[in-house]
């Protein structure tokens, strides 16, 4: 099991990144140009989206606005993308994942990355990845619970390049830092926003708004 406070000191980039566990969910994202970093998370009746924090730099909305929280029922849904309405309007998580490929957004292709938290605790994770082909690759991670204090990881990228790296192999196995420790850890000058949901009291972090 590794610790998530110093996978995520060492890594400056992992891009986004989703962390489920038997009493927590945390999703975060970073950026590197001004468009993915003028953003900012805020609270819906259902979840969060992402919002331009200064309106007048917004440029392409295409892939940085989007819900990345949305409950479908009692389940709830976390993703990097707009696949989050997909998958809460097919009510199904893996049909709504496999209707979905990666982003378009050469060269990089960042995966979309998945997960639905289920009330009985078990969950599932997933990233739908590009191919040299041009193929998409859906890979799916079903678990039937977490211990306490143990969590799953998977990000978009390995970390930083050009193009990005994507994430490879299965979800990393974690222990479950506080919020406070996950918001401090991310790179200071790349991280943009997290959501804390810990036994469902929601914390949000933005770095726009000087947290």
């Amino acid at each position: 099991m590794r610790n998530l406070v110093e996978l995520l000191e060492s890594n400056p980039y992992p891009g986004r990144g989703i962390v489920v566990g038997c009493d927590r969910v945390y999703y975060f994202i970073m950026g590197r140009s001004q468009n993915s970093r003028n953003r900012v998370f805020v609270e819906t009746d259902d979840g969060i989206r992402t919002e331009a924090h200064d309106p007048a730099l917004l440029e392409d909305p295409s892939l940085i606005i989007y819900h990345p929280v949305r409950t479908m029922g009692d389940a709830l849904v976390v993703t990097n993308g707009d696949q989050t309405d997909t998958i809460v309007e097919a009510g199904d998580f893996r049909a709504g994942c496999m209707a979905r490929e990666f982003e378009p957004d050469a060269p990089n292709f960042t995966p979309r990355i998945s997960a639905v938290v289920n009330p009985d605790g078990s969950f599932e994770l997933s990233i739908l990845k590009h191919q040299e082909n041009g193929r998409c690759l859906r890979e799916f991670f079903a678990y039937e619970g977490a211990d306490a204090g143990v969590g799953y990881f998977i990000s978009t990228y390995q970390g930083d390049g050009n193009p990005l790296p994507t994430f490879a192999g299965e979800p990393v196995e974690v222990s479950l830092p506080e919020p406070d420790e996950v918001w401090a850890a991310l790179n200071p000058e790349n991280k943009v926003s997290l959501y804390a949901n810990v036994a469902g009291k929601v914390t949000l972090y933005n770095k726009n708004l000087g947290d």
